[in-house]
């Protein structure tokens, strides 16, 4: 059974320059910063007795269109439905133009001899 050999000083530092170098090669600085527009925005107010002036805020247009895109439903949103779920209802205009009118999706309460003749039948009985 080999004994573990001791790493001395100089070994040491290679080794963590080596893992320095891989670090900051596959290290990305980024500067541009965004707000997750998938996830809902709670503003806070101040504290009712804080003496605090409020601060004034620049309107940033590009924020309120991605804010409001992200509030969208989603036949707005995308073309096409993503999933299956959303497969159910996508299309939710109705197929036939609904009129009082039409006797095939109206059924209003009628009378005829019969139901008239039952409905004497019933009153006259109680």
């Amino acid at each position: 059974m080999a004994a573990k050999e001791k790493i001395d000083l100089v070994h040491q530092n290679a080794i963590h320059v080596e893992m320095i170098r891989k670090e900051q090669r596959h290290q990305r600085l980024h500067t541009e910063f965004s707000i997750n527009p998938h996830r809902k925005l709670h503003i806070l107010p101040d504290k009712p007795m804080s003496r605090k002036v409020a601060e004034t805020v620049e309107e940033n247009s590009d924020f309120i269109k991605a804010f409001h895109e992200a509030r969208q439903e989603p036949t707005r949103k995308y073309a096409m439905p993503l999933t299956e779920s959303q497969e159910i209802g996508w299309v939710s205009t109705p197929l036939i133009p609904s009129s009082r009118d039409d006797n095939r999706l109206n059924y209003y309460r009628r009378s005829s001899d019969i139901t008239k003749h039952k409905e004497s039948a019933l009153r006259s009985s109680s």
